[in-house]
């Protein structure tokens, strides 16, 4: 393993066009963390939060190295006890009871990764064990890459949250994202009728073409027309449409608030009295808790299914700062992957 390596490491607001590769030394395995070789990465939206402007909250760890996903192997695992004076803070030791061994193709997400200590956009990653997880698949990196963050917030949402059944009729609104076209081919692939919305005309033959039974042209107000229509809403605009939203399911519906496209993060004079629809359910997904099990069903329901991970576009980690472009612009469909070694 090399001493050094390349990695975006950022200290306040950075448009796509600063950022830049560093060198900076490899991390080392500590009690309760390991070392991943990072093989490609996956872009998110959070991701681009976090450099434009959430980076200056005090509880994000700076400098920090972005990135809430990763796929690779394993190449550093510390032998010394977990409980270790010298160990790195665990949520639950129990958690670290899983096995890994070094040479473990691995997929890893969330748990603070690119927040509270360092994420993917490097060569190497110094990770809880408890949010890394073994994968078995033959699928390419860059297929792999696509997967993990998009794919469980997506199994997550339709599954914990909205309690998805073959026989719902589901609306996904704001779809023409990576998370919605995953969403889509889930839902579908359950047996489910699927509407999904854009709110760009030029986008509507992608929802088709994902497997949407019908596609939707949004103009904020769905609910004029669609009004206790449907049995689940998976709400990817957020807090800008979700009242909308809550209008469009029948009693006894559900709406899980999964995303934020709509650049609206809070609700301002929300009263859930009147808001609510009486008898329909407000949810809301957060994606911070992946378990083996989810990832393990997710790889199930993929390979029973024979669906393929939608790639939008795959760029080399030497062009990182091209690939925050294409993540600010939003032009690309599907995922955006950094294809690292």
């Amino acid at each position: 393993m090399m001493n050094t390596m390349k990695a975006v490491v950022l200290t306040k607001p950075t448009s796509a066009k600063d950022i830049v590769l560093s060198e900076i030394p490899v991390p080392q395995a500590v009690p309760g963390w390991v070392v991943v070789k990072i093989y490609a990465f996956g872009m998110n939206h959070s991701e681009q939060i976090l450099r434009q402007s959430e980076i200056e909250n005090d509880y994000i760890k700076k400098p920090i190295i972005p990135g809430i996903e990763c796929v690779g192997e394993i190449v550093d695992i510390c032998t010394e006890d977990a409980s270790s004076e010298n160990a790195f803070p665990m949520q639950d030791e129990n958690k670290l009871k899983k096995s890994l061994s070094l040479g473990q193709k691995v997929v890893a997400l969330m748990g603070g990764m690119g927040r509270s200590f360092n994420g993917s956009y490097a060569e190497y990653a110094l990770l809880p064990i408890h949010h890394v997880f073994p994968v078995k698949t033959d699928l390419s990196w860059t297929e792999l890459a696509s997967i993990p963050e998009t794919y469980f917030t997506a199994w997550g949402s339709l599954f914990e949250c909205l309690n998805l059944k073959a026989e719902d009729t589901l609306l996904i609104r704001g779809a023409t994202c990576a998370l919605g076209y995953a969403s889509i081919q889930i839902a579908r692939a359950l047996g489910c009728h699927v509407v999904a919305t854009t709110h760009r005309e030029s986008k509507l033959h992608l929802l088709e073409k994902a497997g949407a039974n019908e596609c939707v042209l949004d103009d904020g107000s769905l609910s004029e027309k669609y009004a206790g229509q449907f049995s689940k809403v998976l709400e990817l605009v957020g807090c800008k449409t979700v009242c909308d939203s809550l209008q469009c399911v029948y009693k006894g519906g559900i709406v899980c608030n999964t995303g934020v496209l709509g650049g609206v993060f809070a609700l301002n004079d929300f009263d859930p009295i009147k808001d609510i629809p009486n008898g329909v359910f407000l949810t809301g997904f957060f994606s911070n808790t992946p378990t083996q099990k989810d990832i393990d069903a997710i790889f199930d329901f993929l390979e029973k299914h024979h669906l393929k991970p939608l790639v939008g576009k795959v760029f080399p980690f030497s062009q990182i700062a091209n690939a925050c472009d294409e993540c600010d612009s939003g032009k690309v469909n599907g995922k955006i992957v950094v294809a690292v070694n």
